[in-house]
């Protein structure tokens, strides 16, 4: 399950991953922040997927980065730290880095949530 929610204090969208997460939640929520008009135009964004599991392949990262690529368009700059404890979510992680390399969205795998949270406030 992905859930997601704007921080009114830190104006941080606080996303959870949960449980087995397939491809379809992935792109949902991604349209969902692409789509939304009341979100910061530059987001910062920290996607805690610390109870995750990712079921989803290396080919569906394809799917998940060019469906990404559309929501910069919306956006001055989106900023997404993602917290990782998990050795199969941290290299599907690292793959996608990767893949999404632009000027307008900036993507950091962290440990802890203070490392990451440190890192979004520097935007």
């Amino acid at each position: 399950m992905v859930t997601a929610k704007l921080n009114q204090y830190s104006k941080i969208l606080e996303a959870t991953f949960e449980g087995d997460i397939i491809l379809s939640e992935i792109t949902n929520y991604i349209i969902a922040t692409k789509e939304n008009v009341y979100y910061p135009r530059k987001l910062r964004i920290l996607t805690d997927s610390r109870n995750a599991n990712f079921n989803f392949t290396i080919e569906d990262l394809e799917i998940i980065v060019k469906e990404n690529y559309k929501s910069p368009k919306k956006y001055e700059m989106i900023i997404d730290a993602i917290i990782i404890d998990d050795p199969n979510n941290t290299v599907l992680s690292m793959l996608y880095l990767e893949f999404v390399k632009t000027n307008k969205y900036k993507f950091e795998i962290f440990a802890t949530k203070s490392a990451a949270l440190d890192w979004l406030n520097n935007f």
